[in-house]
This record gives C-alpha cells, structure tokens and sequence, in this order.
C-alpha cells in the first residue's frame, strides 16, 4: 500500500514537470500578440492624433463654414456689375419744374398718384417715422402683415394691436392694411420660401388698394425710409424711368452709427400690370443718389431685436442661444460692433480689411427725417449718445 501511494505521488510530479503539458497560465501568455516594436507604436500614436485633429479641424470648418465663406468670398465670387446713378438734386425751396428739368425730366400738370407697399413684422417706431416723413407725398400706404414670421415663428399682428396710435389713427385715409395667415417652416424648408410668399401676396393687395397703371409703388422694407424730397420729386417729373433703384445711407442699430452709401435694394416702379411684380432683389441699373435712410435693427426695445434675429429670413446666422442674451445684445448696440459675430460682406480683400471691426460712431444728426427730429425725446434711442436700449415686460414671443 505505501509502495503504491509513493508511485502515485511521483507519477503526479512527474506530470507537473513534464515540458509537453504546460500550465494554465502558460496558455495565457502563449494566447497574447507579440509587443509592438518601438517604432509601431510611435507609428500608431501618430496616426491617432492625425485622425483626432482632422476630425477637429473639419468641426472647425463645420461650424465656423459661414465665417471663412465671407472671408473667402473675394476669391469665390465676384464683384456685381456697378449701378449707373442717377445724380440727385435737391435744396430746399426750389420748383418742382427747375428741380425736374435739372435732371433731364419735365414737370407734370398734376403730381402722380404714389403707393408705399410695405411687408411689416414689429418695427412700429421705424413705420410712424416713415409714414410721417412720406405722408404729403404718398396717396397710400399699403401694408402686409402676416400672423407668422419669414421664419414660421407665431407673431402678433402689431400694427394691428397698435392701430388707435396717433400717427396711424390720424392716417387711416391713407392706409390699406391687410393681414395674411402664415404657417410654420417645413423641415428643412427655406425661410425665403415664406418670405417670397408674402412678397408675392402684396400684388392682389396693391391692387384691392386701386393702384392703376401708370401711378408709382415704392418697394422697401420698413426701415428702407426714402426721403420725402425724393418722393416728392419723382410724383412731379414725367420722363423718369420705368424702375429705378434708391440709394440710402445704411445705419446699423440707430443714427449714431454710419455704416456706407451700400442699401441699394429700395426701388419705385411705374406700374404697369402685368409686368409689375413686388420684390427686393435688383430689377435695373439705375439708382437714384442720395435717396433716404436705412436703419438697420433700430428698435426701442432689446426684446424686439432679438425677436428680429429669430425672424427674419437669416436667421440661421443665431450660431447659438447666447446670441440673443439681453447683456450682449446691450454691449454690441453700443460697441457698433456685429449681432452675430460675422464678417463684413466685401468683394475684395482690401475692402475686407476695411470694413472689419465696429462701426465707427457718428455725431451728425444732420438731414435725418424731420419728424424723428421734432421728437428726439421720444425717439432718442435713435440718435447719437443714447445707444442704452429700454426694457419691456411685454415682449413679443420667443
């Protein structure tokens, strides 16, 4: 029995020994991949930071596309074709027959009749300002209000919940207003879908208004303010062109800040159905000098300019929630500086350089509309030194 188990005991060491058998864990280490030399693994390192930083670059590209678009835009796109102007005279207390035959045309026997069609959002201040600086010279104001924004967002209808306002209550003669029922933006869908629709509706309502052939449509935003002069002297001159452009001088956020002679999109038309179709883009060569304002984000309240930003027909240019945070709103108003952080738009690299940075401030409150004038108390938020903007509990939605 001894002899027995000690054989037992020996032929189970003699296992364990044996090379032939090797061990669990043996196994495992035969079972792993040889180490990476040195220089693999060096190799691998490189790769995954070229990877991680091509990713990173391409987010960059991604979300910083439409900066470097406007840096580049001199290489990708091209100059458009200049205007041709239309030199502008003007002093104060000089005929309409002198002033017409200055530049080329002749006087009419009677003034024509002048339609102001306008699409309107929320700019109540900018409209009084208007409709008092065109209302000697304009036989209607016609205007488009829909419940909904370029950008589908649910709105007031403003001028609507505003319309015992003095200045529209004591025009409401002059005044054909309308609304139009909008909708939200389908997925993916275009804001400028929405805002060509309004556009277009404005034709049967210039007509519903009694505009005939022959009489003048002014077509301009809301802040788009021809000078009255202007008006003035087209409804007197008969030779003037079918269409022409109105140079203005375009204001960023008040009077204070002078950007250039750049807004050009204003047009006057004489009407002649079926060829007259309202829009905003070029129609002609022609531009008339010298023509009005242009007043871009020039509201009373911050609410309503960030209400602006989210409405209109750009407003994929909001990069982020931040952007419309009273505090910045409040400092870019004052700095003159850009909403939504972008480039100027230029077509050189020298023009580029020029225009970047904020807008140089302005002192001259000189040949403003006249009625903005006579109450800078109420409309002191337009002039220059007064860029702190009023707070309102009732904002327009979000």
């Amino acid at each position: 029995m001894l002899g027995t188990k000690k054989h037992v005991n020996l032929h189970k060491k003699d296992l364990q020994q044996t090379p032939s058998q090797p061990t669990h864990q043996n196994q495992n280490q035969n079972l792993r991949p040889p180490a990476l030399p040195r220089r693999s693994r060096y190799t691998t390192v490189v790769m995954l930071c070229g990877i991680l930083a091509s990713v990173l670059m391409l987010s960059l590209v991604y979300i910083q596309w439409e900066t470097i678009g406007y840096a580049l835009r001199p290489v990708w796109d091209s100059t458009p074709r200049p205007f041709q102007h239309i030199p502008h005279y003007y002093a104060p207390n000089i005929s309409h027959s002198l002033l017409c035959s200055m530049h080329g045309w002749s006087v009419r026997t009677h003034p024509a009749n002048v339609f102001d069609a306008i699409i309107f959002n929320n700019e109540l201040d900018l409209l009084e300002i208007r409709i008092r600086e065109l209302e000697p010279f304009v036989t209607k104001f016609v205007i488009l209000e829909s419940n909904t924004t370029f950008t589908g967002i649910p709105k007031p209808l403003w001028l609507s919940e505003n319309a015992e306002r003095y200045v529209f209550a004591r025009t409401r003669g002059q005044m054909w207003y309308e609304r139009m029922g909008g909708r939200k933006l389908r997925s993916k869908e275009d804001p400028f879908v929405l805002e060509r629709a309004q556009r277009k509706a404005m034709d049967d309502v210039l007509k519903r208004a009694g505009i005939r052939e022959g009489d003048l449509v002014i077509m301009a935003d809301v802040d788009e303010i021809p000078s009255g002069h202007t008006i003035d002297l087209l409804r007197w001159c008969h030779g003037i062109p079918e269409v022409m452009h109105l140079e203005m001088d375009s204001y960023l956020y008040s009077f204070e800040f002078w950007v250039d002679k750049g807004t050009w999109r204003p047009s006057v038309h004489i009407y002649k159905p079926p060829n007259t179709l309202y829009g905003h883009g070029r129609r002609t060569d022609l531009i008339l000098a010298d023509s009005g304002w242009h007043c871009s984000f020039c509201f009373r309240y911050i609410e309503d300019i960030a209400f602006k930003m989210k409405a209109y027909s750009h407003a994929d240019r909001v990069k982020s929630p931040s952007f419309l945070d009273s505090p910045r709103i409040q400092e870019v108003l004052c700095k003159g500086s850009d909403l939504f952080d972008m480039l100027p738009e230029a077509y050189t690299f020298k023009e580029l350089v020029s225009k970047i940075g904020p807008v140089p401030k302005s002192y001259s409150g000189v040949n403003l509309p006249a009625f903005l004038l006579k109450n800078h108390e109420r409309f002191k938020f337009l002039l220059p030194g007064n860029c702190i903007r009023e707070k309102r509990e009732n904002s327009p939605p979000s």
